[in-house]
């Protein structure tokens, strides 16, 4: 039988005999979430990517265009408004209208009720500090620091050096911004590496205490990547997840993106291993375009008959609400009341 934990709930049912049967649930939490693409023109060339377009052939988001969009998902549910763009160069003349577009759209889902949760790649220290004040949370994926990687996969992608995107996460820690970070599984690297990111991650992670998640990404073939590199295979995701939990503090949440794990065995599998947390379940993955992600009701149906619980969370954990900028706090206090409510153990 599994530990109860403190993400565990009890559920308490009253049978024909009007005796009061208990039943732990274990809890696997999901942010509803929607994206929002600034662009998806990138200075980057990943060899693997399905997301990016080449410089200047994405027309940029409007906030016209963005507010007629989340005015249509005020009634659907939607938390989380997902802020993720392909990069635009740091010496780029568009750098600053392009940042300013990305404040903007976090400025807008905010009067309309959202909580925005960035992540458009690397970032200064001052631009950092800057989105503090427009969103509960950021992100940026480390994927993985051997630099062995800069010499294929990242040939053409300045902004994938190691030590800057660690250098990112150490500033997110200095600033108090709540954190997400993660790995991308299947692009060359080695069980070696795996470990040696993980452990990166926990080193800082140990100093400021700021991850909330750590995402373990399998790398899945798409039809828009130039390089016909394989997909991970998902028999060794589950493997990878008790690595992660055997290497990372305790309260860093391994998360794992559902669309692309395609069996609902090895799914279950990575949650005994001690994944809790879906990520951002979104009309459409835009990073990886080819694989439909599913709604809660169908993943409920998979979680359920195993003893787990899908639950609703916001993009900041609890244990992070202070951290957050004062401006926001009276959003978030709003949407934990909302789950608080729709969310109470019901008594039969």
């Amino acid at each position: 039988m599994s530990k109860f934990t403190s993400t565990d709930s009890i559920i308490i049912q009253r049978d024909h005999s009007d005796s009061i049967k208990f039943m732990i649930n274990k809890q696997i939490t999901y942010s509803p979430a929607y994206t929002l693409v600034p662009t998806y023109d990138c200075f980057n060339r990943c060899s693997y990517c399905n997301f990016r377009t080449d410089i200047g052939t994405s027309p940029w988001l409007t906030l016209t265009a963005a507010e007629e969009i989340l005015k249509t998902l005020r009634d659907q549910g939607i938390i989380e408004i997902l802020i993720l763009s392909g990069e635009v160069h740091p010496h780029s003349s568009q750098r600053l209208a392009w940042f300013k577009r990305i404040y903007e759209l976090c400025e807008l889902a905010i009067s309309l009720g959202f909580l925005p949760h960035t992540n458009v790649g690397l970032l200064t220290f001052a631009e950092m500090k800057q989105l503090k004040q427009v969103n509960v949370s950021l992100g940026l994926m480390l994927e993985q620091i051997n630099p062995q990687l800069l010499e294929n996969v990242h040939r053409y992608s300045p902004s994938k050096i190691p030590g800057m995107r660690l250098e990112q996460l150490q500033w997110a820690g200095e600033l108090k911004i709540p954190f997400t970070t993660g790995l991308l599984l299947g692009i060359g690297e080695t069980s070696t590496d795996w470990r040696d990111t993980l452990k990166a991650i926990a080193i800082i992670h140990k100093r400021w205490g700021h991850i909330q998640e750590v995402i373990l990404q399998p790398h899945s073939l798409g039809s828009q990547q130039s390089d016909p590199r394989n997909s991970f295979n998902l028999e060794q995701l589950p493997e990878v997840v008790a690595i992660a939990r055997s290497i990372l503090p305790d309260d860093i949440t391994l998360q794992i993106p559902p669309n692309l794990v395609t069996n609902p065995d090895i799914l279950l599998a990575c949650l005994e291993a001690g994944a809790r947390d879906l990520g951002g379940i979104s009309p459409r993955d835009e990073v990886n375009p080819d694989y439909p992600q599913d709604q809660d009701q169908t993943l409920q149906t998979i979680l359920a008959p195993n003893g787990w619980e899908l639950v609703r969370r916001l993009p900041v954990y609890p244990k992070y609400d202070p951290w957050v900028c004062p401006s926001l706090q009276g959003v978030v206090t709003e949407w934990r009341k909302k789950l608080a409510i729709s969310e109470t153990p019901v008594l039969y």
